[in-house]
């Protein structure tokens, strides 16, 4: 039985050990903290269900639907309510929604846009201009392979307004990077295939049918309780808490593992290898074993923080939250006073069924970006006002919230700048010359839940094959 180091207790560490127990591997999961998830964990207090990192997966995305349905929770996979599914930009003191039908910043209908206060008529006209500059766009296409950033595709399509109002809000609320930086080829490869092949976007979305299916999928007791299913199929000795990776080495076609655990430093030796740390801990762990890989893995990464504010019937009855899963506010923007604005909220219990007590209101209010290390610094308390000023200022006055919870999350968010597919592929190269080592997380080929379920189960399968091959 090959046995096997999981070093990191994220969703893709924990999916990697799920896969290799179930295959037949020995693996032992080692998780310097106190729980296994990363940033995925739930809250429950006083009938709300909290999300304290990502609340959801993309439903088209069918890789973390199908781990919950193997865990048996098939019965508590949970739909977004779409009938009520809106979302708001932040200009100035008001939440503008964006028009019904779009494709991130692509539109599907030509009335919702034209009727939108959103968009100024220079911003509706350069729409109507893309629709019909279908083959200049074309032929100003890249070349599939080449890369640029998302900003300047966007703004060859449809100008610089819907690039500041849409396209960096959206991009914000998913990366926390920005636009000017983040990789079109990384994060908007659909769109970039859609260029070469129609040249206009708006052509390439409309009159095209769209899948009868929610956006969003989560599970009515939270996604921790995946993370609980997952880990429950492991037997203990596979499961190190407390247990920091503190240096790796290949050692006679093995990988030694040295780890901090009880305030000792021990070693243990293992066939295999998977690194599921972030991307900052997984190069310091490279750089004695090969400085090229350690080097490729110089990702900048941002940091969030998390604040969720519950009010209980009492409390939210004097409440007017409009209808919808939330807002977004452009990242350039400076809150009144000079405080850090939010980068996004969503109003939780419009967004998910069962996630607080009939009538009650469930707000959470996402920080990030250049105000994010900062507000590392500040106490539970002062953040958990910051986010409440920020929300009655565009909501209007919030009374005192019956529960709060905050979660700081720092560089937990890898930017997939300009050029990052070829590093990811320079680098993947670079490991085949380490028998044994395997790499997985949110730094490498997508950030979403079932992206890193993928990656992760995907890694275990390269190691142990099941009889007959790959599922």
């Amino acid at each position: 039985m090959s046995r096997v180091a999981v070093a990191g207790g994220g969703i893709a560490g924990l999916a990697a050990a799920y896969d290799l127990a179930r295959l037949g591997a020995e693996p032992v999961l080692f998780e310097a903290s106190s729980r296994l998830g990363g940033i995925v964990e739930t809250v429950r207090e006083q009938g709300f269900v909290i999300e304290c990192g990502p609340d959801a997966w993309v439903t088209e995305k069918p890789w973390a639907h199908e781990l919950a349905v193997e865990l048996g929770l098939a019965e508590q996979i949970l739909s977004s309510n779409d009938c009520w599914r809106r979302t708001y930009i932040v200009r100035g003191r008001a939440l503008v929604p964006m028009p019904d039908g779009m494709r991130m910043m692509v539109p599907s209908q030509w009335a919702p846009l034209f009727a939108s206060p959103l968009f100024s008529w220079q911003a509706r006209l350069a729409y109507l201009r893309e629709f019909h500059r279908a083959d200049e766009l074309r032929a100003e296409a890249l070349p599939e392979g080449e890369d640029e950033s998302v900003a300047s595709f966007v703004r060859r399509h449809f100008g610089e307004e819907v690039t500041r109002t849409v396209a960096g809000p959206l991009l914000a609320g998913v990366f926390g990077g920005d636009v000017e930086q983040l990789s079109a080829r990384a994060v908007m490869h659909n769109f970039l295939k859609m260029e070469r092949e129609h040249g206009s976007l708006i052509r390439a979305v409309q009159g095209k049918q769209q899948p009868e299916q929610p956006v969003f999928s989560t599970l009515a007791r939270g996604l921790g309780t995946l993370i609980d299913r997952a880990a429950a199929t492991l037997p203990a000795s596979a499961i190190r808490l407390h247990c920091e990776v503190t240096a790796v080495a290949p050692h006679e076609g093995k990988w030694t593992v040295r780890f901090a655990q009880d305030g000792a430093s021990r070693e243990d030796r293992f066939d295999q290898l998977i690194l599921a740390t972030p991307a900052h801990v997984t190069r310091r762990l490279m750089e004695p074993v090969d400085p090229e890989i350690a080097g490729l893995l110089n990702l900048e990464a941002t940091s969030a923080i998390v604040v969720a504010l519950g009010f209980l019937p009492a409390s939210a009855a004097r409440l007017r939250i409009p209808r919808g899963f939330g807002f977004l506010e452009p990242p350039t923007a400076e809150a009144a006073g000079g405080e850090p604005p939010l980068l996004a909220a969503t109003f939780v219990d419009q967004k998910f069924s069962q996630r607080a007590p009939a009538g009650a209101v469930l707000l959470r209010g996402f920080f990030g970006g250049r105000h994010a290390p900062a507000l590392l610094q500040e106490p539970d308390q002062q953040i958990a006002a910051l986010a409440h000023r920020q929300l009655s200022r565009l909501l209007g006055p919030l009374p005192q919230p019956d529960v709060t919870v905050v979660r700081r999350w720092p560089r937990s968010l890898p930017q997939y700048t300009v050029g990052h597919v070829d590093r990811m592929e320079e680098l993947a190269a670079r490991v085949a010359h380490h028998p044994g080592l395997h790499l997985t997380g949110n730094a490498y080929r997508g950030v979403g839940l079932p992206d890193l379920v993928r990656q992760g189960r995907a890694a275990a399968r390269r190691l142990v094959q099941p009889a007959g091959g790959q599922r």
